[in-house]
Order: C-alpha cells, then sequence, then structure tokens
C-alpha cells in the first residue's frame, strides 16, 4: 500500500515546538561607562534581554530611544548636559523607563515617578537576578521599587494622609465623655465582626485604605499594583459588602452604618 503524500504526517508534527520567548529589547543610560558596560554584559548575558544601544546622558537617551523604539529604557538621575529628570517626560511617552541610579533621596524618588518613570531602583538594594527580573516586568506593565525608593513613597502617602486628617472636622461635638461612650460601641469593629464579610486578606487590606480616604493610585502606590488590579479588588469587595459607593462600604467596614435589619455575607 502505497502512502498519501498528501496526509503525510511527519514525526515534528506530532511533538510542536514551544513559542519562542519574546525578547526584552533596552536602552541602557548613565553616564559612567563602567556602569554601562557592566549592565550591558550582566544583562546580555540572559537568552529574552537584549541591549540595543547605550547612552552617556539625556540628550543620547533620547535619540537611541526614538531611533530603537526599546522596551524599556533603564535611565540614571544624574547625568551631564540633560540629566535623567529633564528628559523622563519624552522618554515616556517612547517607552516605559525604569530608574537606575545611586541617587536615593527622597524627594528625587518621588518626582521621577510623579514624571512617569515605572519603577524606581537604587544600586546596591538587588541582586542580578532582581535586576533582570525587574527588566522583564516594567515591559509588561509591573512597577519595581527597591526599599529605599518604596520608602520615599510610603512618607509621601503617610504625609498627604496626615494633612488630610489634620482638615477633616470632627463627626460629632465632644461636649462630653457620655456621648464620646455612646458612640464607642458604633464606631470600627473587631476583627471578629468584620470576618462576615468575607473578606481575603489583600481586600481588607484594601478596604483599610479606602476607609483611610486614599484613592485608587494611593492605594496602587502603597500595595505596590497596578490601578487596574485595585479596581478589580474594589468590585469585589463592593459586592461582598453589598454597597455601591466608596462611602457606603466604609461605613460598614467601620461598622456606622444604620442597621439594616439583615446581615451581610
Amino acid at each position: 500500500m502505497q502512502n498519501d503524500p498528501q496526509h503525510a504526517v511527519t514525526p515534528f508534527a506530532l511533538f510542536p515546538t514551544a513559542p519562542p520567548t519574546p525578547v526584552v529589547r533596552i536602552v541602557v543610560a548613565d553616564d559612567n561607562p563602567v556602569v554601562r558596560a557592566g549592565l550591558t554584559a550582566l544583562l546580555s548575558g540572559h537568552e529574552d534581554i537584549t541591549v540595543v544601544a547605550e547612552a552617556a546622558d539625556g540628550r543620547e537617551a533620547y535619540e537611541a530611544a526614538s531611533r530603537h523604539r526599546p522596551d524599556v529604557i533603564l535611565l540614571d538621575v544624574r547625568m551631564p548636559g540633560v540629566d535623567g529628570l529633564s528628559v523622563l517626560p519624552y522618554l515616556v511617552p517612547i517607552a516605559p523607563v525604569l530608574m537606575l541610579t545611586y541617587s536615593g533621596e527622597p524627594e528625587t524618588v518621588r518626582e521621577a515617578l510623579r514624571g512617569g518613570a515605572d519603577g524606581y531602583l537604587v544600586h546596591g538594594e538587588f541582586t542580578p537576578a532582581q535586576l533582570a527580573t525587574a527588566v522583564r516586568d516594567t515591559a509588561q506593565g509591573v512597577t519595581h521599587l527597591t526599599p529605599t525608593a518604596a520608602s520615599a513613597v510610603l512618607q509621601e502617602l503617610r504625609d498627604a494622609n496626615a494633612h488630610a486628617k489634620q482638615a477633616m472636622p470632627l463627626p460629632f461635638s465632644p461636649t462630653s465623655s457620655k456621648v464620646l461612650s455612646q458612640l464607642q460601641p458604633s464606631v470600627g469593629q473587631s476583627s471578629s465582626d468584620r470576618s462576615r464579610f468575607q473578606l481575603s486578606a489583600r481586600e481588607a487590606e484594601i478596604m483599610n485604605l479606602i476607609a483611610s480616604g486614599m484613592t485608587n493610585q494611593q492605594i496602587a502606590a502603597a500595595c505596590f499594583i497596578s490601578e487596574k488590579t485595585v479596581k478589580n479588588h474594589i468590585n469585589r469587595i463592593f459586592a461582598k459588602l453589598h454597597s455601591t459607593s466608596r462611602a457606603e462600604a466604609a461605613a460598614k467596614w467601620l461598622g456606622t452604618a444604620p442597621s439594616s435589619g439583615r446581615g451581610v455575607g
């Protein structure tokens, strides 16, 4: 019996190969040639990462990014001529920018993140493997902050929250201890009271931040997650608390909502 060439099957068709891993193309911008060479050698050692260009200042970084259209730009802060913070707004529309620098001053960190940087790594606070992971994640829209940068972000959130609390009027007139004692049972719930809402640990954390008055953007920065993820959590929280607004959810969470005569499951 002759084989039908139209139905011939090669052995390779039975074992399809996995699709190739996408390569992350990066531009390294640092005024120190030793640092640039070290980063290029380190990152190029990974099969899925390639350095397409190096730059010694902000102008060269912009020209390289415009020409190569990389997936990620590694950007130093202090460089001669045009520094990292000055060129940052012009790089952000081209590709995600991951700050990679020795500059860990809180205001510098905050200025970079406000300027659109997708992450901030301070030299000496990460391993080579963590750097490679940060590069891959930045290309996928995931933020990475080393401890110094994270502390700067959290301090700014604490300062903003403290300022907001100072401006908040008391929800009652503190005329006597009797008034306070009457309010005490309804203000704040124990963890056992809140367990009936069946929120996960992450949802409970986010609900506490909502109750403190934080915006989605602030919650995302505090929890190191994207705003989209925050919104997904909030949707699930609202469903579990049978709430349609942040105020209603916060009232139920804090135990200040009027009794409806039924439990919330």
